[in-house]
């Protein structure tokens, strides 16, 4: 399995359906790497220890996460199954940013940025980052969330292990459309 591919499938079974291959997550996410590749190889999708490794060393996003002692994986944040990943809040730069389609831009500017069917609202740190994920869901539009004026209105923020920033919810209030440059 090519590492694209083990990465989406990881993302799968990490993030959203760990029963669909029989593995058990504990309350923080975290499943043995064993058990993980005991049950891929059962379900007729071998991977080695190597291939693991690669996909979490080189993960541009960083998606996921090994213990301290290298026995365990998770992702790193994006589940739409309830876990706690342990994160303390932090205080936000002044602006962040979320990546969008312009089709949704309607219903955001109605509504502010939901969880959806995830835990948290996903907020890059930069355009880039924010472009990145946006352009995937179609013509792109980039928000600026006023994070700062955020945190002073009582919202907790946090920041998960590949720097990802997190929340609750967006309110419209804190939104406003960045042009594309």
């Amino acid at each position: 399995m090519n590492t694209v591919k083990l990465s989406k499938y990881l993302s799968l079974i990490l993030r959203h359906d760990p029963g669909s291959i029989g593995v058990v997550l504990d309350d923080e996410g975290w499943v043995a790497i064993d058990t993980l590749l005991e049950r891929m190889a059962a379900q007729g999708r071998p991977v080695t220890r190597a291939q693991m490794d690669e996909v979490v060393r080189t993960n541009d996003k960083q998606r996921f996460a090994y213990n301290e002692a290298g026995t365990h994986v998770r992702a790193s944040q994006g589940h739409s199954i309830k876990i706690d990943l342990e994160l303390q809040p932090v205080e936000p730069p002044a602006v962040l940013y979320h990546g969008t389609a312009t089709r949704f831009l309607p219903s955001i500017m109605q509504e502010g940025l939901t969880s959806q069917s995830r835990q948290h609202v996903h907020l890059s740190p930069d355009t880039q980052t924010a472009a990145k994920v946006g352009v995937r869901h179609g013509k792109l539009a980039i928000l600026e969330v006023d994070s700062e004026g955020m945190a002073a209105a009582g919202h907790r923020f946090y920041r998960s292990a590949n720097g990802v920033w997190l929340t609750d919810s967006v309110p419209v209030a804190f939104l406003s459309e960045r042009p594309i440059e």
